[in-house]
């Protein structure tokens, strides 16, 4: 069994409560940073370093202040040194063109939360199970 580190970019505060709640369960998740705001996750990544305590995984909300979660996509995917890590497009939005427009700037997934917390906590347990059992991540060297 791997551990996962995760970043949450989230601004919601019950959001953020029950999705590092349900990731949390178990002891599996090695860590969970939360930064709330567009700019407040570039600005974590501009001082990111993959080889000391790296993230596995990246929860993107599109709809963020001070910048949208769609410009924090675009960012990752053309970074160089980020461009390999899996981020999760987690939102309320169903829109087509958002959906779209992710995938199209390399989002991993797309997911549209639910708005019953019980159904939201499970799509979160089953998130978890397919990034730690089921899927491979790269290694940072």
């Amino acid at each position: 069994m791997k551990s996962l580190n995760i970043l949450l970019v989230e601004d919601n505060d019950g959001d953020i409560l029950l999705i590092s709640e349900t990731l949390n369960e178990g002891g599996e998740i090695g860590r969970i940073d939360v930064v709330r705001d567009g700019k407040a996750a570039i600005d974590y990544f501009s001082s990111f370093d993959a080889t000391e305590d790296p993230i596995h995984l990246v929860l993107l909300d599109l709809n963020l202040p001070k910048m949208n979660g769609l410009d924090v996509l675009k960012f990752i995917k053309s970074n160089k040194n980020l461009k390999h890590l899996p981020v999760i497009i987690l939102t309320t939005s169903s829109s087509h063109k958002d959906i779209l427009q992710s995938y199209q700037n390399y989002a991993n997934c797309y997911v549209v939360k639910p708005y019953d917390a019980n159904v939201f906590a499970e799509v979160i347990n089953r998130l978890k199970y397919l990034w730690l059992h089921i899927a491979s991540i790269p290694k940072i060297r």
